[in-house]
């Protein structure tokens, strides 16, 4: 228990104005130490903690304080741990999932939000917020008729501020990157590592499917979508550099194995690959538990782990510990690697979210596609 909490609960007297006063004169969840304590107050039948951390129970019952409608729960969270959350909150047979009401902090997704745990150690990096000196740069449209699918694409660019047409870029093909912008911040750390000096001046095609489920599973017409017809599009526009090596493909969960299996497939096209939290399912024996949505991928994966070949020259690979992929992106590290190929693997207290994938970026980006400030330093 916390030993504020304690204190608290062991109070002489615990009334209602004492509770209240208790509650406005500190912020929750309180953290210390390895300690975390999360409060509701309110009348319940049933209170519990719903969270996003695999390998623990996913539910958590809080312990209502006598006499009173002051639920607490304390948890252990290591340092640096960022946790995603909400309350089940059960009277009589109803039960709702809501958002802490004492916790102002949230991370949106495409379901909704989620109420946030930042443990002691962690940090918002300050690359993710705006910077009024960074310039900005442009969003602009682009649309592919595809042979492929015998459909019109929508795909969005990323075009850097300083952009000039006597110049070349690289380009990175960011699967999801609609959610990337929505959720993780994306054209924000783009401006700012560019200010830094931490990246180059880049070109980035936000690519958004319909049928991400089905296309991003390892689909081979999404492969041929890119290499084929995506990237020419945008280089019969836009002034790129031509050598592999500024091609980057980039996703995160079903993203990062359509990078995966395009570079796969397209061997020598795509020179860097950023994969975070990648849905990388395979059997050894057996089959595979996670359904039928997962199916092609590990078809997929079996494959490419019997014969890998060497699908791009660097690798920036990320996974959260809290997650339940954490097995398969860490099996994978030592396959790419006997490629011969560059790889960086990088673990978090995190789970499988856009904020986790978001505060991997600069370390991601910079690491594939170093700008000026590392070219001297380092």
């Amino acid at each position: 228990m916390s030993l504020l909490i304690d204190r608290f609960v062991h109070g002489e007297s615990v009334d209602q104005k004492s509770i209240e006063e208790f509650l406005g004169s500190h912020q929750f969840p309180i953290i210390e130490g390895s300690n975390a304590t999360f409060v509701f107050y309110g009348q319940a039948d049933e209170v519990r903690f719903r969270h996003w951390i695999f390998s623990l129970e996913s539910s958590r019952p809080f312990e209502r304080l006598e006499g009173t409608d002051f639920w607490y729960l304390t948890e252990q969270l290591p340092p640096g741990s960022r946790v995603e959350y909400k309350l089940e909150v059960r009277q009589g047979d109803q039960r709702s999932l809501i958002r802490d009401p004492f916790n102002p902090n949230l991370a949106m997704d495409p379901f909704g939000a989620n109420s946030v745990c930042q443990a002691e150690g962690y940090e918002t990096p300050d690359w993710t917020q705006p910077n009024p000196d960074a310039r900005s740069g442009r969003l602009v449209d682009l649309e592919i008729e595809s042979a492929v699918f015998n459909d019109r694409r929508e795909v969005m660019l990323y075009l850097p501020a300083r952009m000039r047409p006597t110049r070349r870029y690289p380009l990175i093909v960011a699967h999801d990157g609609v959610d990337y912008l929505r959720f993780a911040s994306l054209q924000v750390v783009l401006d700012n590592l560019i200010h830094r000096l931490e990246i180059p001046q880049v070109i980035v095609a936000l690519t958004q499917s319909r049928n991400r489920m089905g296309e991003y599973a390892a689909d081979p017409r999404h492969s041929r979508f890119l290499a084929e017809e995506l990237v020419p599009a945008v280089e019969a526009r836009y002034p790129l550099i031509e050598d592999p090596a500024a091609r980057c493909l980039m996703g995160a969960s079903f993203g990062a194995v359509a990078s995966l299996s395009t570079a796969w497939r397209y061997p020598g096209q795509f020179g860097r690959l950023l994969l975070q939290s990648g849905s990388f399912a395979f059997t050894d024996i057996g089959e595979s538990f996670r359904g039928p949505a997962f199916a092609p991928i590990v078809d997929f994966m079996n494959e490419f782990r019997e014969a890998p070949g060497r699908p791009a020259e660097q690798i920036f690979q990320s996974c959260g510990v809290y997650e339940s992929l954490i097995y398969e992106n860490r099996s994978l590290v030592p396959l790419l690697q006997k490629t011969g190929m560059n790889v960086r693997f990088v673990e978090s207290r995190d789970g499988h979210n856009w904020e986790n994938w978001r505060d991997r970026l600069r370390e991601g980006l910079s690491w594939l596609f170093p700008g000026p400030l590392w070219m001297v330093y380092e």
